[in-house]
C-alpha cells in the first residue's frame, strides 16, 4: 500500500539563495525510491508516493539527500493527504470569502501550544489574527504576508525555536490537498 505525501521545503529559491531546481528535486525524490513525483511552483513543494516510512523519517531522508547532492541544508516537513485535508477543513477563518494572499498556514514539525505565543500582543496587531491548529498556525493578514507585522512576529526565532516552521498561502494549501488526493 502506498501513501501520497507532500514535502514542504523551507527557504529554497528565495532571493537567489539555496537554488534548487524543481526538476532536480523530482529526480532526487525518484532516486530515493518514491513514485508519482511532482512539484508545485518553484518555492519548495513536492508530492510523491511512498510504500513505507513515517513523515519524520521521510523528511530527514530528503533533507540529508539534498545536503549531500547540493551542498546546503534544507529543513523539510512531510505530511500526508489526510493531514493536509484536515488542516484545510479546520480553517477557523472564512477561507472562501478571503483572497488567498490574506490567509496563510504555517506548518510546524511538532505540536505547539499557546504558551509559545503568550508574549504576542494580539490586540495591537488587529485586524491581523492567528489561530493554532494541529501542528499548524492559521494567519489572517488582510494586507498580505509581506506587509504583516503579526506574520513577522510569529516568525521570530524565540517563537519557532526548536521547530521547523514553513508558511504557505491559501492557494498552495488547497493545491497540496488536491495534488495529494
Amino acid at each position: 500500500m502506498t501513501t501520497t505525501y507532500a514535502a514542504l521545503l523551507r527557504g529554497i529559491n528565495v532571493g537567489g539563495n539555496k537554488k534548487l531546481p524543481m526538476a532536480d528535486l523530482r529526480t532526487l525524490l525518484t532516486e530515493l525510491g518514491h513514485g508519482d513525483v511532482r512539484t508545485h511552483l518553484q518555492s519548495g513543494q513536492a508530492v510523491f508516493t511512498a510504500s513505507q516510512g513515517d513523515e519524520v523519517h521521510l523528511a530527514g531522508e530528503l533533507s540529508t539527500a539534498i545536503e549531500k547532492r547540493f551542498g546546503f541544508s534544507v529543513e523539510v516537513i512531510v505530511r500526508d493527504h489526510a493531514y493536509l485535508a484536515a488542516v484545510a477543513d479546520a480553517c477557523p477563518f472564512p477561507a472562501d470569502e478571503l483572497e488567498a494572499k490574506q490567509l496563510h498556514v504555517t506548518y510546524f514539525s511538532a505540536p505547539v501550544d499557546a504558551e509559545r505565543f503568550a508574549g504576542i500582543d494580539t490586540a495591537a496587531r488587529l485586524p491581523e489574527e492567528f489561530r493554532l491548529g494541529d501542528r499548524c498556525l492559521y494567519l489572517y493578514a488582510p494586507d498580505g504576508l509581506g506587509r504583516s507585522k503579526l506574520g513577522e512576529e510569529l516568525g521570530r526565532p524565540r517563537i519557532t525555536k526548536g521547530l521547523i516552521a514553513t508558511t504557505r498561502n491559501w492557494n498552495t494549501v488547497r493545491k497540496l490537498v488536491e495534488l495529494t488526493g
